[in-house]
């Protein structure tokens, strides 16, 4: 395991430019103070590595963190011969605790201050994302930011709006979470667990989320997409995946039968064959 510090400056962000210049964020001429955050990282060598190839960097979900991916970053990098980059966000697993209530522009934030501070601060050049549900949220959010930073993006159950699916799943995991063993589980990839999923769950919840929408950042995507969701996704319908392969303009889908809103624990071999078809076709072009 190994510890990254990164340096960021926090901003209210109304627009999508976002210019770093070393530790200096600047919006629209705008500066401020400087912030630290200590994450929790894993860096995985592929057994097969590819010379040349791009890291991983995987974006987990709204109540995700390292450990919670299980070994499914170290099957990835095995298959298509990339490194893989693993961490969790502030409030996940063992990094930093959160300092302040989520706001709707949380998703951005990650997106636009503190993703583009980590890959500077581990010396990663043009990755591949791979991002389930907010982590693939937060992926396209930076793909559209910086167009011509990446090798390609795979979102997993990606989220572009927000559903009444999504808010009676969410409303649902409350119940679960105050009346079955939810937390325990929990408590055995978070530090706090509560934070975790109440820091989720509530801006999730807040009537002013239910606005929440990039599907204006599609089309500035300009790496290939892969977008992947199970024809099951208790968190969201095929309206995501489909309305992302409308407006980016190259995207592979993948609708998985018998799979929620996990592909990776679901589906993981039918997952992982369809990341590694994706990923050979990026290095081989």
């Amino acid at each position: 395991m190994q510890w990254v510090e990164i340096s960021m400056q926090w901003v209210e962000i109304s627009g999508q430019r976002v210019e770093i210049s070393g530790q200096r964020v600047e919006i629209g001429g705008r500066q401020t103070g400087a912030a630290r955050q200590r994450l929790e990282c894993v860096r995985l060598p592929s057994s097969h590595a590819r010379s040349g190839a791009p890291s991983i960097v995987f974006l987990h979900e709204g109540l995700g963190s390292v450990s919670m991916w299980r070994d499914f970053p170290q099957r990835v990098a095995d298959a298509t011969g990339c490194e893989a980059v693993v961490y969790s966000r502030q409030g996940y697993g063992r990094s930093d605790p959160l300092t302040a209530p989520r706001s709707v522009r949380y998703l951005h934030d990650e997106a636009l201050i503190v993703l583009p501070a980590l890959l500077e601060r581990l010396r990663i050049e043009r990755p591949i994302l791979l991002g389930h549900s907010d982590g693939a949220s937060i992926a396209l959010i930076y793909a559209a930011s910086v167009p011509r930073a990446l090798n390609g993006l795979i979102a997993l159950a990606p989220h572009v709006m927000v559903e009444d699916i999504s808010v009676a799943s969410i409303a649902q995991a409350r119940v679960s979470y105050e009346t079955t063993d939810m937390r325990r589980r929990l408590s055995r990839h978070h530090a706090d667990a509560d934070s975790v999923f109440w820091s989720w769950n509530r801006i999730w919840l807040d009537p002013a989320f239910r606005e929440w929408n990039i599907e204006s950042c599609l089309p500035h995507i300009l790496c290939p997409i892969l977008a992947m969701q199970g024809e099951d996704d208790e968190y969201g319908s095929m309206e995501q995946i489909e309305r992302i392969a409308r407006q980016a303009r190259d995207v592979d889908v993948v609708k998985l039968a018998d799979c929620r809103h996990s592909p990776h624990k679901d589906q993981p071999d039918a997952a992982l064959a369809a990341i590694e078809t994706f990923v050979r076709r990026l290095l081989d072009e």
